[in-house]
Parts: structure tokens; C-alpha cells; sequence
């Protein structure tokens, strides 16, 4: 990702301001960084259900899930790469570590359960080799559990910008979007187990054995 491509999210987060990503046909998706920088709400906690520390949160973002677990007694680690994020995370005297999740991380191969909420099975713009790293970070016995589009179909793989107010600012980005249904195939593809779903409050999610 290009140097400032991120300021635009942290200028965000420290003020709880408006964003979203911009494509290039036009479309402007929202983002919802009130939900991000509040508690985990209901919807959050069928997920919280699912983990067995040590949890690590891949694009923790401001660190509620690394919060809520902490609270549950479930050690968890945050990882990101905006400055901002991983400063609010410690700031709660969080465990947060300033790094991008195809870089070296700590536990490798180690790691109960790993979680990529909140739209991050986009990260990098490419699911498949986000798969894979995800699933070189696991246990033996590990899980992952993934938030996935709200189009059960949807599989794009986007050029972005942010967007403010409608406007797009700063670099282009690589995005990608999965729905549950090219999810469940790339991951049995990448040799993860039988899948579970579920969805609630508007929102859906997959649990993937490694």
C-alpha cells in the first residue's frame, strides 16, 4: 500500500468522522467506523462464541473484538497497519502489534483461533493468498473465522480509494469482496475443513476448521 494511503482511515478513527471506499465504476461503499469505535454489539458476540485464545485479529482496527475477548478472559493479539489503530488498541492497555498480516507475525502456525471481521477478507485485494497466509498462522487444530459480504455471491477484486463526504481521497488501494459461497470454495480449495455459517443481524459469517 502506497506511503499515506491510509490517513484518510485515521483521521477517521480519531474522530469518528464519515468514510468509505470509492471504486473505480464510481460506487462509494460505505464504512461503518461508529460500529468499529463503539463496544462489540450482539451480532459481535456469536463470534466472540466461537474463539479459543489466544485469538489474534487481523486488522484489528481500534481493537472492540481484542477488548471483548480480553473482558471474556480469552488472551487475544491485534495486528494492523494504520499507526492510529494499533495506538487506540494499546491505549487500552491492548496487546496490538504495528504490522501487516503478510509480514512475519509472532505464533506463527501457533494460533487457536485467527479473526478478519469487518469487510478485512478483503485485505490485499486478492482472498486466495489471504487464505493461505491466514492458514499458514493457525494450529494444527485451529480455526478462522471470517466476515464475508452481505452478497453471498459477491467475489470482486477492487481498485480503491477512501471517500469522504462522496469524494474520493488519497492513493488507490487493492479491495476485494467475497461472498460466503466463493469463499467456502476457495478455502476447501486451500485444504480448510467443513465450513459452518451463520448470519445475524444483517451480517455473515464462517467458521473454517484448518
Amino acid at each position: 500500500m502506497q506511503s499515506g494511503a491510509l490517513r484518510p482511515y485515521e483521521h477517521s478513527l480519531r474522530t469518528a468522522g464519515p468514510l468509505g471506499l470509492c471504486a473505480e465504476d464510481g460506487r462509494v461503499i460505505s464504512l461503518d467506523i461508529a460500529r468499529w469505535l463503539a463496544p462489540v454489539d450482539a451480532t459481535d458476540e456469536t463470534v466472540l462464541a466461537q474463539c479459543t485464545g489466544p485469538v489474534l485479529d487481523v486488522g484489528c482496527g481500534p481493537g472492540r473484538f481484542v477488548a471483548a475477548l480480553a473482558e471474556r478472559g480469552i488472551a487475544t493479539m491485534g495486528l494492523d497497519i494504520a499507526e492510529t489503530a494499533v495506538s487506540l488498541t494499546r491505549r487500552r492497555g491492548l496487546p496490538a502489534v504495528l504490522r501487516s498480516v503478510f509480514a512475519p507475525i509472532p505464533g506463527e502456525g501457533r494460533w487457536p483461533t485467527v479473526l478478519l471481521m469487518d469487510g478485512n477478507i478483503g485485505i490485499g485485494g486478492n482472498p486466495h493468498r489471504l487464505l493461505n497466509r491466514v492458514r499458514s498462522l493457525l494450529a494444527s487444530d485451529g480455526r478462522l473465522v471470517v466476515e464475508t459480504h452481505p452478497d453471498a455471491h459477491a467475489d470482486e477484486q477492487l481498485a480503491v480509494r477512501f471517500s469522504q463526504h462522496g469524494e474520493p481521497i488519497g492513493p488507490t488501494f487493492a479491495w476485494a469482496h467475497l461472498g460466503v459461497l466463493p469463499l467456502v470454495r476457495y478455502a476447501a480449495a486451500l485444504g480448510y475443513g467443513v465450513p459452518e455459517a451463520w448470519s445475524a443481524g444483517g451480517r455473515t459469517f464462517v467458521s473454517l476448521a484448518r
